[in-house]
């Protein structure tokens, strides 16, 4: 099955959380979210979670 393009985060968001959790040089120095492990992208799929519920909650 090929993978979809799409993405459901968008990519300012991706990068604001990258900077807080401090690999947005990595991402940067990269060319992209390619080279950037599963475990930081986990990392960031968590926060951006942690970022939705907290505005639901609102």
């Amino acid at each position: 099955m090929a993978r979809s393009n799409k993405s459901l985060m968008s990519e300012n968001l991706k990068e604001e959380i990258a900077k807080e959790l401090g690999v947005y040089d990595e991402v940067k120095k990269e060319g992209g979210w390619g080279n950037v492990s599963s475990k930081t992208c986990g990392n960031i799929v968590t926060k951006a979670i942690e970022i939705a519920n907290r505005s639901v909650e609102r």
